[in-house]
């Protein structure tokens, strides 16, 4: 295959990999759901994936059996490959086949990888040849052009994709790092009360000890440690009510690109700021839920 031949592959095989995934979730939620990692109507993994196998297992065409157990190794660690890389770059797993038999990592099953062999096989039996005549019914400078038309989209697809993933774990960690502020600061409330009955049962021992002459100025220091108490409870109060407030409309504001995602993955899990994610996630659920019943 040249350099033409395997871009041509890369985008058709990337599409119709798109065209499957949708498909599939519509199928199971009876909607349409974006199921690519990027914005536009391709997948990358397919079209990687499915390029490597078609340009490397030509020789074996001619033997059902060992043109499908090579496929199906070759996809296999294709796929563990990008679920790994995925989720060392982004922080986030993408798929989990933890819940699954013999799964390898959460990242690949045999159950899965029996049917990508199979997909494979067909496609390099059936399909390739179909899609190889097509493109080579196109006039080179014209397959030329969309190739240039076809990566520069891709590219600037990426690019906003990544930006947007990027913003998003930075959200999580801004509101991860606000409830961590509000937890402080209602311990600081609670040792703030703490401290002020301690103080009050100390004036009173004192009181007790000396009576009449330094009463009044227990009582003195007692509402001084009172309207003290109450300034410092104010301010926490505020403070948190203003770090609240944040944490609620980030949390009620996600991206286009966090939504898309999320909807995209529903089984995608964070390594990182768990409980953020979850709400997130549960927000969203809501959002479309109510969606629906109006």
């Amino acid at each position: 295959m040249t350099y033409y031949d395997i871009l041509f592959s890369f985008f058709i095989y990337g599409f119709l990999g798109w065209c499957s995934e949708v498909a599939f979730a519509a199928f199971k939620q009876h909607s349409f759901v974006n199921r690519g990692f990027l914005n536009g109507p391709i997948c990358p993994i397919y079209g990687i994936g499915v390029t490597i196998v078609v340009a490397s297992l030509q020789p074996y065409v001619g033997n059902l059996i060992l043109l499908y157990i090579t496929s199906t190794i070759l996809v296999t660690f294709l796929e563990w490959l990008t679920g790994f890389l995925l989720e060392k770059m982004f922080h986030h797993r993408w798929w989990d086949y933890s819940e699954m038999p013999l799964n390898i990592g959460g990242y690949v099953c045999p159950l899965f990888s029996a049917i990508w062999g199979v997909a494979c096989v067909l496609i390099v039996k059936l399909i390739y040849p179909f899609t190889d005549k097509l493109v080579s019914f196109l006039p080179i400078w014209l397959g030329k052009f969309l190739l240039v038309l076809l990566s520069i989209a891709l590219i600037v697809d990426i690019c906003i994709t990544v930006q947007g993933i990027l913003k998003f774990n930075k959200r999580l960690a801004l509101m991860e790092d606000i409830a961590k502020e509000l937890r402080n600061i209602s311990d600081q409330i609670g040792e703030n009360i703490y401290d002020s009955m301690m103080d009050g049962l100390e004036a009173q021992d004192r009181l007790k000890a000396r009576a009449d002459v330094i009463r009044e100025k227990v009582d003195e220091a007692r509402q001084e440690n009172a309207d003290e108490l109450k300034a410092r409870m104010d301010s926490l109060k505020q403070r948190a009510e203003e770090l609240r407030s944040k944490y609620e409309k980030m949390a009620k504001l996600p991206t286009f690109t966090s939504r898309r995602i999320l909807r995209a993955f529903p089984k995608m899990m964070p390594r990182e700021h768990v409980r953020e994610f979850g709400q997130l996630r549960r927000i969203l659920k809501k959002k479309r839920d109510e969606l629906k019943k109006s």
